[in-house]
């Protein structure tokens, strides 16, 4: 039998790395809170469904743009400044967003111009979270704790953008209730500038700049070699941007945050001595179960309570996510952590927005469309399904490092 050797006895007291989490997950929160916003106010204002689905698409592209020049800047510059100069950037996004919501500012610049402007600026902010994720959790954290302590410092720091994806969107509908949509912009701006501040408060020591260093690289930007891996990931969350095209409620995002925390509980409890394929095998069986029973709910009217799509659904995202991220570091090769985590960041987030992107541009949320959508999810998580149990598992047996 394989060990997981997944590391779920975290003890990180280090200051640092603590405000350096709580910061990221501040500033995910502030990128998630705008999967239910920014579509439901583009559709009102009548925009089409292409439009949208490449504004919110859009974003899993950007996130490639300022990687390639991550490793040069954080090697001539002070690394923390690099990634608050990040976040600052994200912040007068933000604030964009919101000057072209009002209407005085949408009637100077006309309609056309405007429409390019909302492409641009979630481009903008995908490159600028992108790179800001590269330096923060593939540098800054790592930094901050001790070499036998820092893979659980990037399982931990996962979980917290994994909380994230439910934590945004459910900050974001309850706040939608007392906000307007301009003025949510705002929210955002001020949680990634409680991030900066974080990030302020924990002092990195200097390091010499590397003169060898080449102004474009790969290193803390991409791992070419674990493109398999790669692949299955994005294919995996291309079914989580899809299902968040669709209008969810507060339930059901606070039913998804009761699938992480029970994801956390069975990598503890059932997963501990299982054999390395059942977490991702299992995860996307749950996945398919979750959309399965949405289907039944909303095509059939099976009586099966609202509660439990989510929670499956979380609870398969949890632990696939967290069996691939270690799968990503074990590939890695010495003084290549940082590029692992990279890489695992950008699969994640471009599968997330293809699947946003193919949710709002072929499917909809008349009765037909649901139906297309649930099973076009289920048949790519069958898909990935043998993917991974007949391609992915043996080449990454063949190919790990650690």
């Amino acid at each position: 039998m394989d060990t997981q050797n997944t590391p779920i006895h975290v003890n990180l007291w280090h200051r640092g790395f603590w405000l350096l989490a709580i910061a990221d997950l501040l500033v995910s929160i502030s990128v998630y809170m705008m999967l239910p916003i920014l579509p439901a106010w583009l559709l009102g204002h009548g925009m089409s469904a292409l439009f949208v689905a490449g504004a919110m698409g859009v974003f899993g592209i950007g996130v490639f743009l300022l990687g390639p020049f991550c490793s040069y800047w954080v090697q001539h510059y002070r690394r923390n400044h690099v990634c608050v100069m990040a976040l600052l950037g994200m912040l007068l996004a933000y604030l964009g967003f919101y000057a072209l919501l009002q209407p005085s500012v949408m009637q100077l610049v006309g309609k056309e111009n405007a429409d390019n402007l909302f492409i641009l600026l979630r481009l903008l902010l995908g490159a600028l979270f992108g790179l800001s994720q590269m330096v923060l959790c593939s540098t800054l954290i790592i930094d901050c704790c001790e070499s036998f302590q820092r893979t659980e410092a990037n399982y931990a720091v996962a979980w917290f953008n994994r909380f994230a994806l439910s934590l945004g969107p459910l900050v974001a509908v309850v706040s939608y209730r007392y906000l307007s949509a301009d003025m949510m912009f705002l929210l955002m701006a001020a949680l990634t500038l409680a991030g900066i501040l974080l990030i302020q408060l924990v002092d990195f020591p200097f390091r010499a700049p590397d003169d060898n260093q080449h102004i474009v690289s790969l290193d803390r930007f991409i791992l070419l070699d674990s493109w398999p891996l790669f692949l299955n990931l994005v294919l995996i969350t291309v079914i989580i941007g899809m299902l968040f095209s669709v209008t969810h409620s507060m339930v059901f995002y606070g039913m998804l945050m009761v699938g992480f925390f029970l994801a956390l509980l069975a990598e503890k409890f059932v997963f501990a001595d299982a054999d390395l394929k059942s977490e991702v095998i299992s995860g996307l069986i749950l996945i398919g179960a979750a959309l399965l029973v949405m289907r039944s709910m909303h095509i059939a009217h099976a009586p099966v309570s609202e509660f439990v799509p989510p929670v499956l659904f979380g609870l398969g995202i949890g632990i696939i996510g967290s069996r691939f991220l270690l799968f990503f570091i074990k590939l890695s090769r010495h003084c290549q952590r940082g590029t692992s985590q990279s890489s695992f960041m950008l699969a994640w987030e471009l599968g997330i927005g293809l699947g946003l992107f193919l949710g709002f541009a072929l499917f909809d949320n008349s009765v037909s469309g649901l139906n297309a959508l649930y099973q076009v999810g289920v048949v790519l998580a069958i898909a990935n399904l043998l993917l991974y149990n007949f391609v992915t598992h043996s080449w990454y047996i063949n190919h790990k490092n650690r």
